[in-house]
């Protein structure tokens, strides 16, 4: 098969000719259709993430099920999938309570590459998936299957960037309706959030970037305000929310200035919530006494605290209804010969979401 394989952290991605392993117990391997660019892949490949050339970036995705492993029962040869990061043992503690984004388990991927270069090479295989690649092995849990009328390239961003934005707002927060609601950053995740808070019945759903192409989508998304990011942001979201500060506050950008300012746009009670990947390295300051006198929220949010199995399928079904966009989401489609090229366009803020398709 085919790979895109970052060498070398900030240069172009190398497209080549690589061998895959076939399925061990537990597992499947899919034949991809589609893969979304998320900003943690671009992270990933700039080194912002501590990750170790050579690597296989790429987790949004969806494909069919080529072949599968001893064991595997929920997906047979030929299905149409989604593919996430996210595995699950379904017998640790959180599995067992409901919560199996927070899976205790190790994976085989997580150590072992599936994939070898020509070289004798195994690169690392990002997020237990690495979707930049004509063909993945993953653990059985990280792939749901969808109706054949599905179309994959739209599938694929249920994957990671419409799950962890929407279920950030729904799961995660469990915004109430008639809450304030502020999204920084209007990203493919940042949109997601936005429509979350339009199905939960908030107002006003206040959009902050610096973009003003990311703020248009941001109402056609639900949002009934925007507000340019800045130093003036936060005087402007007091302004929206008669001086009190938001009840809700989702951060999509990876930075800890950004999460600062995101704190200080929430209101007496409010919430906090933490979507962006930021680097290890990044510390936040945090006035405790802030937090005691206004009882503060700050949590984190890890892909939308999504149960897959169960909630892709409603997700594809809210699709069909026109309840959910995904179609609005994608920007351009690229062949994998072009990945750079659908990188670079990501990196100039040019894109929603670019999606490779095969």
């Amino acid at each position: 098969m085919k790979a895109a394989i970052c060498y070398e952290l900030g240069k172009p991605l190398v497209i080549e000719e690589v061998e895959i392993d076939p399925p061990e117990k537990d597992e499947v391997r899919v034949r991809m259709a589609a893969t979304a660019i998320c900003h943690s892949d671009i992270h990933a490949i700039r080194g912002d993430l501590g990750d170790v050339p050579p690597i296989v970036a790429g987790h949004e995705s969806a494909g069919y099920i080529e072949e599968v492993g001893a064991n595997v029962t929920s997906v047979k040869v030929g299905d149409p999938v989604v593919v996430s990061l996210l595995a699950s043992c379904g017998k640790c503690s959180y599995c067992l309570s409901g919560m199996p984004h927070l899976c205790d388990a190790k994976f085989l991927r997580e150590t072992k590459s599936p994939v070898h270069t020509k070289k004798g090479q195994a690169p690392q295989i990002m997020a237990k998936v690495g979707g930049f690649a004509e063909k993945v092995v993953v653990h059985e849990s990280q792939v749901v299957a969808i109706p054949k009328d599905m179309p994959l390239d739209r599938a694929s961003l249920l994957a990671c960037g419409v799950i962890t934005g929407f279920g950030a707002v729904v799961n995660r927060a469990q915004v109430k309706p008639m809450s304030s609601v502020v999204v920084m950053g209007c990203g493919g995740v940042g949109l997601n959030s936005v429509q979350g808070a339009a199905f939960a019945g908030a107002y006003p759903i206040i959009a902050v970037d610096t973009s003003d192409y990311k703020l248009k989508a941001a109402m056609d998304f639900g949002a009934t305000h925007t507000v340019k990011a800045g130093e003036t942001a936060v005087k402007e979201i007091r302004k929206l929310t008669d001086g009190k500060g938001a009840d809700y506050v989702f951060v999509t950008v990876a930075s800890s200035g950004a999460i600062g300012q995101g704190i200080s746009m929430s209101g007496k009670r409010g919430m906090t919530v933490i979507i962006g990947l930021p680097s290890p390295k990044d510390i936040l300051p945090v006035v405790p006494l802030m937090l005691v006198g206004m009882e503060k929220v700050i949590t984190g949010g890890k892909m939308g605290s999504t149960n897959l199995k169960l909630e892709i399928p409603k997700m594809v079904a809210l699709y069909k209804a026109k309840k959910l966009k995904l179609d609005e989401l994608i920007t351009n489609r690229y062949p994998l010969e072009k990945i750079n090229e659908a990188i670079a366009s990501v990196e100039k803020g040019e894109a929603l979401r670019n999606v490779i398709v095969f």
